[in-house]
């Protein structure tokens, strides 16, 4: 009995996720559009954040003349452009490189329809132009702050070339009492060092990594703010998650990200980075601003959320690629995955091999479970008669069904066992090949080029309904309910419906498609090994 209400619960839970899935896909949340702060000119005065004589908030901006989105500097790199902007911040980063700019292959649905295919860009923009930009600063004396929004920096060149050598520039601004000094140093892989300079040592000021990148609005991965705290344990808030404001001292980075890119602000020293979350900005994630008095020192970086290259940067900032409360499994199922993709040069064949390395690690419960669902199989027909002897009777049925499962060595628990192992492993691989920039514009071979969009042709959504469809009717079931029988048989229908109309990506689906074929050798494997233990019984 205890068996059938598991094989209930399980199929309940997989029809729930279709459909969510399907209701979160056709009826997405509306995301609401971000506000340039700079443009906003009210706001409560947050006492806490400045001394007393010094009360501006952090969510209000001064409307100036300097807020028209005037460029002050480009700078120019084989793989991606920079722009600063009148006030000193990052206006927009373009990223050149082909992995970025090569648009997904056209799918056959999109071609049967006549739609146009998408040409290669020229570049990818990273930043929301109506959004807080980073690098931006604030000032805690109100008055100050108002003339630094009315205010344009002055820099010495406009244009500047960067190659294999890092470039520095000087940003300088006039504010009459004193000047402030932006002194920014960016390298080849888009990190950065900037020192930042008050003439007045008492002013007290505020720099921010701006608004998350927006290239991707993903309902399905983490969008949002990232804090690391001193201990390394991070702090993740989305949109409207902070009502107020939060403070962090002593901590290592602030991030903003989307699926494939961040833009951070961090420190290397131990003193740590004194942050303020401000929630009442109108964003579409809480702002972080660092607060300094007179000077300050800060590294930084803006780009994908490329694991290894992260790390080589500053090793804390590999956290900003986490996978949500199942990092702890899904982050070593990464490091393995490109372990193996150093081996072999081909991020699909790794995934094929990860497969089956997983599935290998989990034989041994897995073989435990199979056995247990034939050995379910060969006293189902007693579990039928004892079941319509005792319907009016559960507890006599109760009994006489564990006096069954007792004498036969079966566990009506066990038989759920590779089913319930796979549901966290399936999830924390698709956690990592959906959020991997590692994988776009990736090929594997033949048709499929590109890892991190969906079968253009669908071969391997129909491949992986096919080989479920094949596993399901060699796995013993023991259904006496014939209707849930048919909706277990309905499901590889369901998941191929399902992988088809989501983007999912082809890594995904691969990875999907392998687990089934190893299962139907698995299945074989098991039967042989149950028959010739029935002969010689």
């Amino acid at each position: 009995q205890n068996s059938f209400s598991i094989t209930k619960m399980l199929l309940a839970a997989v029809l729930m996720i279709l459909f969510l899935s399907l209701y979160s896909y056709f009826f997405p949340p509306q995301q609401q559009k971000a506000t340039d702060v700079s443009h906003q000119s009210t706001s409560a005065p947050q006492e806490s954040l400045a001394p007393q004589n010094q009360s501006t908030s952090l969510s209000a901006a001064p409307i100036s003349e300097a807020n028209h989105e005037n460029i002050l500097l480009k700078i120019k790199a084989p793989t991606f452009d920079i722009e600063i902007d009148t006030l000193g911040r990052i206006k927009q980063v373009y990223l050149k490189d082909h992995k970025f700019i090569t648009p997904p292959q056209q799918s056959l649905f999109e071609k049967i329809l006549g739609k146009k295919s998408a040409l290669p860009k020229e570049y990818l923009a990273l930043l929301d132009s109506d959004a807080i930009r980073p690098l931006e600063v604030r000032f805690a004396d109100s008055a100050l702050n108002q003339k630094a929004f009315a205010t344009a920096y002055s820099t010495s060149q406009r244009e500047i070339e960067l190659t294999d050598e890092p470039i520095t520039l000087e940003l300088v601004q006039d504010l009459g009492s004193e000047k402030f000094i932006k002194t920014l140093r960016i390298n080849p892989d888009l990190s950065y060092q900037i020192k930042l300079r008050s003439t007045n040592a008492q002013t007290r000021f505020f720099i921010t990594n701006g608004a998350r990148p927006v290239v991707d609005s993903d309902q399905y991965v983490f969008l949002g703010t990232i804090i690391q705290k001193e201990d390394g344990r991070l702090e993740k808030f989305e949109e409207d998650d902070v009502e107020g404001i939060e403070q962090f001292q002593k901590a290592v980075f602030a991030a903003g990200v989307d699926r494939y890119f961040t833009s951070v602000l961090y420190t290397k020293d131990k003193l740590g980075l004194d942050i303020v979350l401000d929630g009442k900005i109108k964003s579409k994630n809480p702002i972080a601003f660092i607060n300094l008095v007179g000077q300050g020192e800060l590294d930084g970086y803006i780009g994908a959320k490329n694991y290894q290259e992260l790390k080589a940067i500053y090793k804390p900032l590999g956290d900003v690629v986490e996978y949500g409360l199942i990092t702890f499994f899904a982050k070593p199922l990464f490091l393995l995955l490109e372990i193996l993709y150093d081996a072999i040069g081909n991020w699909g064949w790794a995934i094929v091999l990860l497969t089956i390395i997983v599935r290998l690690a989990l034989f041994p419960l897995s073989y435990k479970g199979m056995m247990g669902m034939q050995k379910l199989k060969e006293i189902a027909p007693q579990m039928k008669e004892i079941q319509a002897q005792y319907k009016n009777d559960p507890q006599k049925l109760q009994k006489h069904m564990m006096e069954l499962y007792r004498k036969n060595g079966a566990n009506p628990l066990g038989g759920c066992l590779p089913l319930l192992l796979q549901i966290p492993v399936f999830f924390a691989i698709y956690k990592v090949l959906y959020s991997a920039v590692e994988l776009k514009s990736v090929p594997w071979i033949l048709w499929i080029h590109d890892l991190s969009a969906i079968d253009p042709y669908y071969v391997l959504p129909l491949f992986m309904g096919a080989t479920m469809y094949i596993s399901q009717t060699m796995t013993p079931s023991t259904f006496t309910d014939p209707m849930q029988e048919k909706v277990f048989k309905l499901l590889p229908i369901f998941f191929t419906f399902f992988f088809i109309i989501f983007p999912f990506p082809a890594g995904l689906v691969l990875y999907w498609s392998v687990n089934n074929i190893f299962s139907i050798f698995q299945q074989m494997l098991i039967n042989r090994i149950f028959e010739k233990q029935k002969r010689s019984a």
